[in-house]
């Protein structure tokens, strides 16, 4: 089951927006929908207040969520804003000179194969974070310190900064390379990491709050971070985070496991303060600008740029769908529904450097998010939301995992799942997949088209592919909910060892409402593949050229 909503431009909700840059700091929401006022008219810090277990108590994951339970119970107090003006309003090249200094890292003293760094304050990350560190269950305050830092040329004076100031977030490295990060957590509950490729690209979230609703996205926070000192020689950390906005608050556990294939495990434990009309569990945020089969903006010179170019989702029952992202011309919505998924994710298959040509920020390098549930999820949807954008600076994708139980203030809402980020995801289809999805204008090359249509050509390879004989009966299997399909075929694709599916489809006139379209191969009436499914919106009757000679 599919749910579409097209929202008219004017009627686009807010949504955080990154950039996709080889710097960290440039992919990370700025949070530019905290449309939440200061709570008082004085400046304070409280946000970077100690939260710790009372004295003899030693802090736990259990503690964390008994204290979040808690906070639910009383108003929420936003912080954002509350910075000095030395460091409020600041340019973009200035905040890229605060750097904080390699000596000062965390448990770098130590016997530990991480090391851990602070994100000043400033620009865009206008709320005070809170770090502690976590040591056989004591927690020790990281005060924050003007010596930790390099100031470079911004002419901030950082002895003359409040010695409650607080951090923006953090990042970590891996013993494998001490100069690059494998996670960072940065802005509002945003974070990223690496696989073996040591490149950033889509970034998670802690949570989504009315996301691709018709008023103003709320984005939850991290307020309250805890680092747990590492075991020696342990290829594994813990952080700990406390979340905070009107709508929830949560406790989070985050074992973090460096690798080919970072690996990240999450428990999430979160409490509605009011009721929630869309909570995004798990939510990835990525950027799609141009690719094969969608070049609605094409002006670049290069011929494609995107961080992830599908929607993977592993049903319950079995099915694996691939979705190619796209540009609309329109914010788009669209909801699978699932019981009790297996997995989902936004990938970045295509991996060809040619297919992209970017020697600068490396497209083709850029990590696969896959989300595992744990325990049971029970009903809900996987949900997508595709924006708008005319450039590749802005975030303009959203996935997440959407309950279809209400959210209703007081109850305890328990999620696990584990992430893996990197190149290839943990698990793949056992069919064929496809690896290329490419539209164009229909009819027959020669002939005069008297009508328009829409060419889809869709590329599967593996599964059991490559053994079928030569006269193997492959056809695909299509429907679409509108207009009408026509020239259709499959036949083998030997430069991939594989088959092309590719058919027509010809609008209802004057309509520029979505279609929904799937595909799959089969032979001797038996699934070759996994299913293609997209959504294409029709042009309007004076944009649909015939390009006849």
């Amino acid at each position: 089951m599919e749910l579409n909503l097209i929202l008219k431009k004017n009627d686009k909700p807010s949504l955080s927006h990154v950039s996709t840059s080889s710097s960290l700091l440039r992919h990370i929401a700025i949070g530019c929908a905290f449309a939440i006022g200061l709570a008082t008219s004085q400046l304070s810090y409280a946000i970077t207040d100690p939260v710790s277990p009372p004295a003899g108590e030693k802090f736990s994951y259990a503690w964390l969520k008994g204290y979040a339970r808690a906070l639910s119970e009383k108003a929420y107090i936003s912080h954002k804003g509350e910075l000095p003006k030395s460091i409020k309003g600041m340019s973009w090249d200035d905040y890229q000179q605060l750097q904080f200094k390699k000596d000062k890292a965390l448990w770098r003293n130590d016997d530990s194969e991480f090391r851990a760094e602070l994100f000043h304050l400033g620009l865009y990350f206008d709320t005070p974070v809170h770090i502690s560190e976590l040591k056989d269950g004591k927690t020790t305050p990281i005060e924050y310190s003007s010596k930790m830092f390099d100031y470079g040329k911004t002419g901030i004076d950082g002895k003359k900064l409040p010695e409650d100031l607080g951090y923006a977030g953090f990042r970590m490295q891996f013993h494998t390379d001490w100069k690059r990060d494998v996670i960072a957590f940065l802005g509002a509950s945003y974070f990223r990491a690496v696989g073996k490729e040591m490149q950033y690209g889509l970034s998670a979230r802690g949570l989504a709050v009315d996301t691709a609703m018709p008023r103003p996205e709320e984005f939850p926070m991290f307020t309250h971070f805890w680092l747990e000192q590492p075991k020696p020689g342990s290829d594994i950390t813990t952080v700990y985070a406390l979340l905070d906005s009107e709508s929830v608050t949560g406790a989070y556990r985050f074992d973090i496991q460096p690798g080919d294939r970072l690996k990240v495990k999450v428990d999430a434990a979160l409490y509605p303060r009011k009721a929630i009309e869309r909570l995004g569990i798990a939510p990835l945020t990525s950027m799609y600008m141009i690719g094969e089969n969608d070049k609605r903006t094409d002006w670049d010179w290069r011929p494609e740029i995107h961080d992830s170019d599908g929607l993977s989702i592993h049903m319950g029952n079995g099915e694996w769908i691939w979705r190619p992202l796209t540009n609309p011309r329109n914010l788009r919505f669209n909801a699978y529904a699932d019981n009790n998924p297996k997995g989902f994710g936004l990938m970045q298959r295509d991996r060809k450097f040619d297919h992209y040509q970017d020697d600068g920020v490396f497209y083709d390098r850029r990590p696969s998010l896959w989300i595992e549930p744990e325990g049971n999820w029970g009903k809900g949807s996987v949900q997508l939301v595709e924006i708008p954008t005319l450039d590749e600076t802005f975030d303009n994708i959203v996935a997440f995992w959407n309950p279809d139980k209400p959210v209703k203030p007081g109850e305890e809402l328990l999620y696990s799942y584990k992430m893996y980020w990197g190149g290839v995801p943990p698990v793949e289809p056992e069919r064929a997949k496809v690896v290329d999805t490419f539209t164009g204008i229909g009819g027959v090359i020669g002939q005069h088209r008297e009508y328009y249509s829409k060419r889809f050509v869709i590329d599967f390879a593996g599964g059991s592919l490559p053994m079928l004989a030569d006269d193997a009966q492959v056809k695909p299997v299509i429907t679409t909910s509108a207009g009408k399909v026509e020239i259709t075929s499959a036949r083998p694709q030997h430069a991939i060892d594989g088959y092309r599916a590719m058919f027509d489809v010809v609008p209802p006139d004057n309509s520029t409402d979505p279609i929904n379209l799937r595909v799959y191969l089969e032979a001797g009436g038996q699934p070759l593949t996994e299913t293609w499914i997209y959504q294409w919106t029709p042009p309007p009757q004076n944009e649909r050229d015939l390009h006849n000679p």
